[in-house]
């Protein structure tokens, strides 16, 4: 069992950068992909941006490529999310999840292969 926490969001003004993190109780590397979701008000839940436990290769949503950067740091069991160039339509609440190290059922953007989920952090931003 992993258990997720997200922190580091909050709120800025356009343009602006934020570094979301994600601590697990447990080895992220007992999951194969561990990522980040978001979520705004009266829309789904959103994949933005995936990350390898193993080999590290990374995969972003086409709306967030070139301003959303993951990383993991094994050592820590931490997940990373640097967000440059906050636009408004990226406020949302962003999730961190982890899967539980079973081949994929679906697209790996897809919030159904993930069974860890952090409770979330809010990321405002005002133009």
């Amino acid at each position: 069992q992993v258990q997720l926490e997200e922190s580091g969001g909050g709120s800025v003004q356009a343009g602006g950068t934020l570094r979301l993190s994600c601590t697990a109780s447990g080895d992220l590397r007992s999951s194969v992909y561990v990522g980040w979701f978001r979520q705004a008000p009266g829309k789904e839940r959103e994949g933005v941006a995936f990350i390898s436990t193993q080999s590290a290769v990374t995969w972003y949503g086409n709306s967030v490529k070139g301003r959303f950067t993951i990383t993991l740091d094994n050592a820590k069991s931490t997940l990373y999310l640097q967000i440059s160039n906050l636009k408004p339509e990226d406020t949302a609440v962003y999730y961190c999840a982890a899967d539980e190290g079973k081949p994929l059922k679906f697209n790996l953007f897809n919030s159904k292969n993930y069974k860890y989920w952090g409770q979330g952090t809010q990321v405002t931003v005002s133009s």
